[in-house]
């Protein structure tokens, strides 16, 4: 079996139209991947975020005391 330029060329000249039609499909196509990707991650991520928020929370040490005030010296005439 002999490869002939036929099977590796398209013969047919694409039109600029169909070219930039092609073009912006592709596009568009890998520009909704992303997002798509992007709004995954986002979710997951903010998933994580709740769940140490929640752990946080309930492991949380109890509030210490405040000590009160110093009394202040009093003062000399």
């Amino acid at each position: 079996m002999t490869a002939t330029k036929d099977e590796f060329f398209n013969p047919a000249k694409l039109s600029p139209r169909d070219k930039a039609e092609a073009t912006d499909q592709t596009a568009r196509a890998i520009i909704a991947a992303e997002a798509s990707a992007r709004d995954k991650k986002t979710e997951k991520l903010k998933a994580l975020r709740l769940q140490q928020a929640a752990e946080a929370e309930a492991e949380a040490a109890p509030a210490k005391k405040r000590r009160p005030p110093a009394k202040a010296a009093p003062r000399r005439p």
